[in-house]
């Protein structure tokens, strides 16, 4: 079975330690311990969690390595990010979430695992996004909470 490749941003690291979003995220976290997810970080993300408490950054660091692949930001997501910026899914205030964005696009992720409606888990943005993609040559992309991937896993 080919595992699902998921880009997760430092909210879902964030969220198995906050009262509302802990069960879902552990939820979603057993999964990838079950080797049915391998979990893309890019640099941004472990640059994020240096910022983050040590309990949040844990949780990355307890992850099996084989689960696991580190992504880059390089120029060719920059500039997708700022297609993103330019095209109106996002404002340069927020850049950082345009860079996860398209740092998971460059590296062919299946999905985007976030808590972060506001500026990823949001119907119109991911429409603005996937049209830039689609208009540069990238496939469109998913982007989901933990908990909308609960359908039909569960226990």
């Amino acid at each position: 079975m080919r595992r699902i490749r998921a880009y997760v941003d430092t909210s879902v690291f964030g969220g198995l330690h906050d009262e509302e979003f802990s069960e879902a995220t552990q939820r979603f976290f057993d999964r990838v311990h079950r080797g049915e997810y391998v979990v893309l970080v890019s640099q941004l993300t472990a640059d994020e969690l240096t910022d983050a408490p040590p309990s949040v950054q844990a949780v990355l660091e307890d992850l099996p390595s084989a689960c696991v692949k580190r992504v880059s930001v390089d120029e060719e997501s920059l500039e997708l990010a700022m297609g993103y910026i330019d095209a109106g899914a996002i404002g340069l205030a927020n850049l950082a979430d345009a860079i996860h964005v398209a740092a998971a696009t460059v590296a062919r992720a299946d999905l985007i695992v976030s808590w972060n409606f506001r500026h990823l888990v949001n119907v119109d943005r991911i429409r603005v996004y996937n049209a830039v993609n689609l208009m540069r040559g990238y496939p469109q992309i998913e982007i989901h909470s933990p908990l909308e991937l609960e359908h039909g896993h569960e226990d």
